[in-house]
């Protein structure tokens, strides 16, 4: 058993449920000032003002539209399966806040005289937890896409199911490295493992896999296809209104912050500081820590931010695609360049057979990727040429003007 693990399994129920409560808080809040932080940043990218009205920059904002939003009229479809139709938001609502339950938001601290950590728990599979309660998530949102009666949600729901496997898939292999390197899934484990090297510098690649899986796991644009206002006027909570609108729209913003704390956790050495700034991990006795953690999920908050304001929404063919036909294929190759490294370093192999292996990896991914790229400028090729032959669908005939039309 782990120090932390010893530590969290001394806490007293009362502690816990403190803890638990201030998660809760935390999670809320942090919606709040993310739904104002994302309305300013973007209108600073497009040269807007934003919100600026409701308290001092706006900042009200986000709360004066959340009790707007309370106190419109909840309006029930008569098409709609009335029971999943309200389960449906609550789901979603509840699952996306259960994360946080193994994310170690500080090192150790002195909470109400305890000597404790900023966690509910430490599962010895706490990363697979994380990903089990996000795949529940989903079907909060599947179950409202079915149960509203309605065509469009319909579509989203199950836009929203295929896409969650598709990019679920690719997360969870690009989490596979991880647990090779640290040699554990437990989520503290893997933020001692990083005390050296962060794992987005010696696992770029997963962390790149990861960072794209993420934003379409939480359905954010450009990979918003399951509410995609231009095609599904508004996806798969079309039909809902009120506080049942309101749930949807704190999961979303709750699951960024979960994926981004996990992001933090797994890749970014948690709680630990900025390498050069460790000595700030014993100011306040340990709780400095806690800012170094939200300073980098803001970090990631703001590539969402980022993302949204600057990129298009993709085509959903291209968008599955871009999972099964990339991301797949890629993770499964890393992996096994991680593994055969893990391996040898393991086995005390020489540098310099470690380094001829690296260096052969690095020019095989050159020449697969110049092979694809003359095949692409080829195909391109093929395409302009053809494009003055005749199309392969049928094309009504123009009608032709007769005799009499001409002379007359």
């Amino acid at each position: 058993m782990t120090p932390t693990q010893q530590l969290l399994g001394s806490d007293p129920g009362w502690l816990i449920a403190v803890k638990g409560l201030i998660v809760f808080i935390v999670c809320v809040v942090a919606t709040l000032l993310c739904v104002w932080g994302e309305r300013r940043i973007v209108s600073f990218m497009q040269q807007r003002i934003g919100p600026n009205r409701v308290g001092k920059f706006g900042l009200l904002q986000s709360l004066a539209d959340g009790v707007k939003l309370a106190l419109k009229e909840d309006l029930i479809p008569k098409t709609a399966d009335r029971i999943v139709f309200v389960i449906a938001p609550i789901i979603s609502a509840t699952t996306c806040f259960m994360s946080f339950a193994v994310i170690p938001l500080t090192g150790h601290v002195k909470f109400f005289g305890h000597q404790t950590v900023m966690q509910l728990t430490d599962l010895p599979v706490g990363v697979l937890y994380v990903l089990a309660v996000a795949s529940v998530g989903v079907y909060g949102i599947v179950l409202a896409g079915w149960s509203s009666g309605s065509t469009y949600p319909l579509l989203g729901g199950l836009r929203s199911s295929a896409q969650v496997i598709s990019y679920e898939v690719a997360m969870g292999l690009s989490l596979v490295a991880v647990f090779i390197y640290s040699g554990s899934m437990s989520t503290s484990d893997i933020v001692g493992a990083q005390h050296h090297w962060w794992f987005a510098v010696v696992l770029f690649p997963s962390f790149v896999i990861y960072a794209i899986s993420m934003v379409g796991e939480t359905n954010r644009a450009p990979f918003d296809l399951a509410e995609a206002e231009g095609e599904l006027v508004g996806g798969f909570h079309t039909e809902y209104s009120s506080l049942k609108f309101a749930l949807f729209f704190l999961a979303e913003y709750v699951n960024i912050v979960a994926v981004s704390s996990l992001a933090t956790t797994l890749f970014l050495g948690g709680y630990h500081a900025l390498p050069g700034l460790g000595f700030t991990e014993t100011w306040l006795g340990g709780w400095f820590t806690i800012v170094w953690f939200f300073l980098k999920v803001i970090a990631f908050f703001f590539l969402f931010v980022w993302l949204r304001g600057t990129l298009p929404r993709m085509r959903y063919d291209q968008f599955m695609k871009f999972g099964w036909k990339v991301l797949i294929p890629v993770s499964l190759a890393w992996i096994m360049v991680v593994s055969t490294l893990r391996v040898m370093s393991q086995r005390n192999e020489g540098k310099v057979i470690i380094t001829s292996f690296t260096v052969g990896v690095v020019l095989v991914v050159l020449a697969v990727s110049s092979l694809f790229e003359s095949a692409k400028n080829r195909r391109e090729r093929e395409d302009a040429l053809g494009e003055v032959a005749a199309p392969s669908f049928p094309v009504p005939e123009i009608p032709q003007p007769r005799a009499e039309q001409l002379h007359g």
